[in-house]
C-alpha cells in the first residue's frame, strides 16, 4: 500500500521531469498541468476535499506572489533599470578593470556577489541578479546560469539571514548553534568544490582550470574559512554575509596578482573601449542600486533589531486554507520583505542615475510583460507543493524512502535526496525544512542516528534540489532571457544535480559512520 501511494504521489514530479526534459514543454504550461494532475490525485485518491484542494492551491499562489515573485521582479527590475540608465555599461568597465578573464569575473560576481545576495535576500536573487549581470558583461547565458545554480546550492542553508536553518531548528526542536555547525560541516566539501565546478562550467571543460587554480583556491578558501567559523561560533544568520564580503575583497585584490596574464581564450572584449577612467563618483552612482540593496537589507534584518522591530508589525496575517486548524498562516510583510527593499533601492538608485519616474514605469511594465510566464510557473509550482503537502502526498513519498532504506542502514545515503525532492517540489530551502525537517530528525532518532546531522543533510539536499526545481529553473530562465526554454536549462543542469546529490549522500553517510553530530 505504501508503495502504491509513493508511485501515485510521484506522478506530478515525474510529469514535470518528463515534460521539461523530454517533451520540452514550456515551464508555465508544464506546471499548470502538474497542478491539475496534483489536484485530481489529491481529491480522488487522498480524499482531500475540493474546497481544501482549491484553497490549498490558492494559498500557494498567494505565497508565490508575495514574497517570492515580488523579489524576482524587483531583482530583474533593478537590473533592467541599470541597463536603461547606462549604469551597467559603467559596471562592466569597472569589472573589466579588475579582470577581462571571464572565469575571474564569474567567481567575483557569481560566487562572491551571489553568495552575498543569498545571505542578505535569498528567494532567487542569488541567481537572478548575478546571472543577469554576467550576461551583461559578456559571458555565455546558459553557462552563467548553470554556474550560479551550482554556486547557490550551499549558501541556501544560511540564506535570507539564516532563515532556513533557523526554521529547521524550530520545527525539529534542535539547538540552533550546534545545528548551524553541523550544516557548515556537512556542506564543507561541496562548498570548497563549487568555485572549481563553476570555472569548469563557464570554460566548457576541465581545461578551463589551467592557470586558474591559484585564484580559484583563493576564491574558495576566502569564503569557506570565515563562513565555516561564523557558522560554528556565531550561528546561522551571518555565515554567508561575512564569508562573501571577505571573499569579494580578497578576490578583487588577488585578481591582478594570481589571475592569468595577458589575453587568453577566456578573455572578454567590451564593445567600446574608452580611454577615460571612471571616477569614484561615477562608480558609486553606477553601483548605487546594489549598494542600497545591501544597506536596506542589512538595517531591516535581524542584525539591526530596533529598525526591524519597528517595521515588523506592518503586516497582515491570514489563513487561506479552508481547514483552519491545519492551515498555515500566511504573513504578508508590506515593508520588511526583501522584494520591497530591493524595489526601494532600485527606485532611489534610478533617481541617482537620473532616471525619471516615467522611465521606471516603462521598465517595470516591460519587465512584467517579459516575465509573466515566470510568474505563472512559480505560482503553479508553489500551489502544487501546497496541495501535495496538505493531502499527504509529500509525506508518503518520504515515508516510503524511509521504510525502504531504514532497515538496511543506508538512510544517511538518501537523506540529502529527500531534501532535494522537497526542494524540487517547493523551490524553497525553508519550505523543505518545514516539510521534511521533522521527519528526518525523528527518523534519525528511530534509527539511532544524530538528529542534528540528518537534519543538516536535509537542508543541504534542499540547496541542491533548487538546481532542478521548476521555480528555480524559471528564475534562471528569466534572468538570462530564456523564458520558454526551461527544458534546455534543466537538461544542462541535471548532471550537476546528480553529481552534487551523490557527493552529499556519501558525505552524509561517511559523517554518520565517523560520529559527526553526535
Amino acid at each position: 500500500m505504501l508503495f502504491v501511494k509513493f508511485l501515485l504521489a510521484m506522478i506530478p514530479i515525474l510529469w514535470l521531469i518528463i515534460a521539461l526534459s523530454i517533451l520540452k514543454i514550456p515551464g508555465h504550461k508544464a506546471c499548470i498541468i502538474a497542478l491539475v494532475i496534483t489536484a485530481v490525485l489529491s481529491v480522488a485518491y487522498w480524499k482531500l476535499s475540493v474546497i481544501n484542494t482549491v484553497t490549498g492551491a490558492l494559498e500557494g499562489v498567494l505565497n508565490a506572489l508575495w514574497p517570492i515573485c515580488l523579489v524576482i521582479i524587483a531583482a530583474l527590475f533593478t537590473y533592467n533599470l541599470t541597463l536603461k540608465t547606462g549604469a551597467m555599461d559603467t559596471i562592466k568597465k569597472m569589472l573589466a578593470g579588475v579582470s577581462t578573464d571571464k572565469r575571474i569575473l564569474l567567481l567575483i560576481i557569481g560566487w562572491g556577489f551571489g553568495n552575498f545576495m543569498e545571505g542578505m535576500a535569498g528567494f532567487g536573487t542569488a541567481v537572478a541578479i548575478p546571472a543577469s549581470m554576467l550576461v551583461a558583461v559578456g559571458l555565455d547565458p546558459l553557462g552563467s546560469v548553470l554556474a550560479c545554480f551550482c554556486a547557490n546550492t550551499t549558501p541556501t542553508a544560511f540564506g535570507s539571514v539564516g532563515v532556513p536553518t533557523t526554521t529547521l531548528a524550530t520545527v525539529t526542536n534542535l539547538d540552533v548553534l550546534p545545528l548551524s555547525g553541523d550544516v557548515a560541516t556537512i556542506q564543507l566539501i561541496l562548498t570548497l568544490l563549487s568555485p572549481f565546478i563553476m570555472v569548469i562550467i563557464i570554460g566548457k571543460g576541465i581545461k578551463a582550470l589551467k592557470g586558474m587554480i591559484p585564484f580559484t583556491v583563493v576564491a574558495s578558501l576566502s569564503f569557506v574559512v570565515p563562513w565555516f567559523f561564523a557558522a560554528h561560533v556565531i550561528g546561522c544568520e551571518l555565515p554567508d554575509i561575512i564569508g562573501s564580503i571577505i571573499s569579494l575583497v580578497i578576490m578583487v585584490l588577488a585578481a591582478r596578482i594570481l589571475g592569468p596574464k595577458g589575453e587568453t581564450e577566456y578573455s572578454i572584449v567590451l564593445e567600446q573601449k574608452e580611454e577615460s577612467s571612471i571616477t569614484a563618483k561615477e562608480g558609486i552612482v553606477a553601483w548605487s542600486p546594489f549598494i542600497l540593496i545591501f544597506i536596506l537589507l542589512m538595517i531591516t534584518s535581524k542584525l539591526c533589531p530596533p529598525i526591524q522591530n519597528a517595521i515588523a508589525g506592518i503586516k497582515s496575517n491570514v489563513i487561506v486554507y479552508a481547514d483552519k486548524e491545519v492551515g498555515a498562516t500566511l504573513g504578508f510583510s508590506w515593508i520588511n520583505t526583501p522584494g520591497v527593499m530591493i524595489f526601494i533601492a532600485a527606485i532611489i538608485g534610478g533617481l541617482i542615475q537620473k532616471a525619471s519616474f516615467g522611465d521606471m514605469a516603462s521598465v517595470l511594465a516591460a519587465t512584467l510583460k517579459t516575465y509573466w510566464k515566470t510568474i505563472v510557473t512559480i505560482c503553479s509550482v508553489v500551489a502544487v507543493a501546497k496541495v501535495m503537502g496538505y493531502s499527504g502526498m509529500t509525506k508518503d513519498i518520504a515515508n516510503f524512502l524511509v521504510a525502504v532504506t531504514g532497515p538496511i542502514h543506508i538512510y544517511p545515503l538518501i537523506s540529502p535526496l529527500i531534501g532535494a525532492i522537497g526542494a524540487f517540489v517547493t523551490g524553497s530551502g525553508t519550505s523543505t525544512c518545514v516539510l521534511f525537517g521533522p521527519l528526518q530528525a525523528s527518523t534519525a532518532s528511530q534509527l539511532g542516528l544524530s538528529p542534528s546531522w540528518i537534519a543538516a543533510a536535509n537542508v543541504m539536499g534542499a540547496g541542491i534540489g533548487k538546481m532542478i526545481s521548476p521555480q528555480g529553473i524559471a528564475i534562471g530562465a528569466g534572468a538570462i532571457s530564456m523564458v520558454g526554454k526551461e527544458s534546455e536549462i534543466l537538461s544542462a543542469v541535471f548532471k550537476y544535480f546528480v553529481l552534487y546529490v551523490v557527493i552529499a549522500g556519501i558525505v552524509c553517510f561517511a559523517g554518520t559512520m565517523m560520529g559527526f553530530g553526535a
